[in-house]
């Protein structure tokens, strides 16, 4: 008995932990289990007891590890293993992200300050002018506001019609135009009548110091006339302003305004409107901002008003004359022009009262003070390059001569600065004494690319005194023109998307170029997909146009053509003939006009000018329709016999001085769109009723100078290149034209120097 004991116990000692774990497991199960009683009901169908299944928490109780179906009255035997096969869900076109044009939209970034002024068809062409002229520059954008439109708009003006000439239905209709257009582009509107001016720049510096998210409505103040409304309202000859914050605020009720009119005068109509549904009263004055206003009398002369008040005022009214308009704009651009010189002066003051305790003492104070310290070169190839002038030459010439005449920008340039010497040695030394020029001895200048351009003077002066004696003295004196505030010039929106009508006239004596040409067109245009289409245009003389049936002289470039749209499927190239004696562009493009739409963009150019892709999408941006022709100046390449005297050819000349220059003496390239060019050639018709021979002396660029409103933009331009051709002149053109073109011929040949080396070779081999 006590042996298998002994035996079992070891197995007991080995099992025994095994069965404890065992029954601590069923142990812990069993707590683990919620025990709640199950009420049972009677199943007709099935005849048996089946537990509730409508209480949900009753779940709970079901025993461990068991798995419930959809039928609770199923027992686990029925349960049946099923395989549900994987259906990749339908892909979902993700919603395209919406991204403002601007940077400032997307932020909501608003502009400050936006103008209207309320005219009329009978004030436009003068007090609306008058008003545009004097403000127009300072602010912007400045929008007029009318009755029904005349048949002619003035120039550079931007006016909305509301086809009704009342003025309460005018002003009604402005600020609801307001609420459609331009509330959330700014912060701040400014709306006076024509027969006010306004001082502009007071304007943009009482905006700028107002909280955008004030509700102010801000002018002079009138008594509300009737009702039982109390406040004042904004007198709409002195121009108010009305603040973003306030408009907004208006705007769910301002319909309701149409129907509650209880005034006459439009002013008091939008004045009774805030007022009501705002709570907002007119104001002049604001945290200690004043809006200054100056009423003038009906015989009142504006160059006689001298009273404090009038100095100060940010408006006046009425003006009754566009005359007295302009005569108050000098005068109120006298006293900023002088307050700014008054700054200009303390500061210069202040500056120097600082340098005298700093660590270099004056010397820290750059002369003129205020003005950048000179350019330091950091080597010796940046040091600046003094130019000597006389006042009639300068010895600094492009073309690397020694001398040339001083003409011109450059001529007028010197004469003012001397002119400005001589005035500001007078301003220091009078009355003691009088200086009048002599001469100038000389002359010296240099542009620095930190502060303008520096003058040297020498000049010789006559000093007369007090009590008429004079005598003959030199003195030396320094100038700097320095360099002013850059301005950006606000242009319309334009696309690099553009297609470009490209147009090539040919003669015959220019075939040669044609190989060259479409090969590195095809690299440029055709194997990059570039949307353009080029156009041959084929001159024939009036012999050569009689033949064309028996000897085309462009047969082969018509082949080449058909080849090339053979290699290119995608790509045509059409092909206009003409029949003239005299070539002309105005001619030329009178035919081509009409063959394509208005909104067509056309590139102008010569048969030896390489173009890329680079030019093409300057010809895009340059050329504004209805507001911009484009004439870019190419880079002529000088004759390779001449500018690679004894060298072998490079296949492509670098952008090089002494490989060629801009051409400014050629005016044929030329970027433009076909409507402006329509509206152009109608404004020449009367002239060419008279004289017909206008169509041949006349080029294209001479056109649209002389006969449209359009900016002419005229500039170098790199990325347009022109192979050296030796061109001939028509001598039927202008002279200005024949001049122009023989100026060009020869300038192409080469440099100077390189002229000079070849006649110094050709010298000596003639004395040997």
């Amino acid at each position: 008995m006590r042996m298998r004991l002994s035996l079992f116990i070891p197995l007991l000692r080995s099992v025994g932990p095994v069965m404890v774990g065992i029954s601590l497991g069923f142990t812990l199960s069993l707590l683990s289990v919620s025990w709640t009683e199950e009420p049972c009901y009677w199943d007709a169908t099935e005849g048996q007891a089946v537990p509730a299944a409508q209480d949900e928490p009753l779940k709970a109780a079901r025993k461990p590890n068991s798995i419930t179906t959809e039928t609770d009255g199923e027992s686990e035997e029925d349960f049946e293993v099923r395989v549900i096969p994987h259906k990749p869900s339908q892909p979902v076109t993700p919603k395209k992200l919406f991204r403002p044009k601007y940077v400032s939209t997307e932020l909501g970034i608003r502009e400050r300050l936006f103008v209207g002024v309320l005219t009329s068809k009978n004030t436009i062409d003068t007090l609306g002018v008058a008003v545009n002229r004097t403000i127009s520059h300072h602010l912007e954008p400045v929008v007029f506001f009318m009755g029904s439109r005349n048949r002619k708009t003035p120039n550079g003006m931007v006016v909305v019609s509301h086809e009704e000439e009342r003025e309460i239905w005018n002003m009604f209709q402005t600020i609801k135009y307001i609420f459609d257009h331009y509330i959330n582009e700014y912060d701040w509107f400014y709306l006076a009548q024509d027969d006010a001016y306004t001082e502009a720049d007071r304007v943009k510096a009482l905006v700028e110091h107002l909280s955008m998210n004030r509700e102010l409505y801000m002018g002079r103040p009138e008594e509300l006339t009737g009702g039982d409304v109390e406040g004042k309202y904004c007198h709409g000859g002195f121009g108010y302003l009305l603040s973003r914050t306030l408009l907004v605020r208006l705007q769910p009720f301002f319909e309701n305004c149409r129907n509650d009119i209880r005034s006459t005068k439009p002013d008091e109509l939008l004045g009774r409107c805030i007022i009501n549904y705002t709570h907002r009263s007119c104001i002049s004055e604001y945290e200690g901002l004043q809006y200054h206003h100056y009423q003038l009398g009906k015989s009142s002369d504006p160059n006689k008003e001298q009273s404090k008040e009038f100095q100060n005022a940010l408006s006046v009214h009425p003006v009754s004359d566009p005359e007295h308009m302009y005569q108050l704009h000098r005068f109120f651009t006298q006293i900023e022009l002088q307050k700014t010189y008054d700054e200009i002066a303390k500061l210069q003051a202040e500056i120097k009262n600082i340098s005298v305790v700093a660590f270099d003492g004056n010397r820290s104070a750059h002369w003129p003070v205020g003005i950048n310290p000179p350019f330091e070169p950091k080597s010796r190839f940046e040091v600046l390059k003094w130019e000597y002038f006389t006042e009639d030459e300068i010895y600094s010439c492009v073309d690397d001569s020694p001398k040339c005449e001083l003409r011109g920008i450059d001529r007028m340039d010197v004469a003012d600065v001397i002119d400005t010497a001589v005035g500001e040695l007078n301003k220091k030394y009078m009355p003691v004494l009088q200086l009048k020029k002599q001469q100038l001895v000389n002359g010296y200048r240099r542009f620095d690319p930190i502060r303008g351009m520096e003058y040297t003077l020498d000049l010789q002066l006559e000093a007369v005194n007090q009590n008429g004696y004079s005598h003959s003295i030199a003195k030396r004196v320094h100038l700097v023109r320095p360099l002013s505030r850059i301005e950006i010039i606000p242009m319309p929106y334009v696309t690099e998307a553009t297609r470009v009508h490209i147009i090539i006239p040919l003669t015959q004596q220019e075939r040669v170029y044609v190989d060259h040409f479409l090969k590195v067109f095809a690299s440029n245009a055709f194997e990059t997909s570039e949307n353009v289409v080029l156009t041959f245009l084929f001159i024939y003389g009036p012999l050569e146009a009689q033949q064309v049936s028996q000897n085309d002289i462009f047969a082969s470039v018509k082949a080449q053509t058909d080849s090339y749209e053979h290699k290119y499927p995608t790509v045509k190239i059409p092909w206009i003939s003409v029949k003239t004696e005299t070539p002309s562009q105005i001619k030329f493009m009178d035919i081509i006009s009409k063959k394509h739409p208005v909104d067509t963009l056309f590139f102008l150019a010569k048969i030896n000018t390489n173009i890329n892709s680079e030019f093409l999408n300057r010809c895009r941006m340059n050329s504004i329709n209805n507001w911009q022709v484009f004439f870019p100046i190419h880079f002529q390449e000088y004759n390779p016999d001449v500018a690679f005297h004894n060298q072998p050819h490079p296949t492509e000349a670098d952008l090089l001085k002494t490989n060629g220059l801009f051409n400014r003496h050629s005016f044929e390239e030329a970027c433009f769109y076909n409507s402006d060019y329509m509206t152009t050639r109608n404004q020449m018709v009367a002239d060419v009723q008279e004289n017909e021979e206008i169509l041949e002396n006349l080029d294209i660029y001479e056109m649209f100078v002389k006969y449209s409103s359009l900016h002419v933009f005229r500039v170098v331009e790199p990325a347009l290149r022109q192979q050296y051709y030796w061109q001939t002149c028509n001598p039927r053109l202008s002279e200005d034209i024949y001049r122009r073109c023989m100026q060009s011929s020869l300038e192409s040949l080469g440099s100077r120097s390189q002229l000079a080396l070849l006649l110094f070779e050709q010298e000596q081999g003639n004395s040997t």
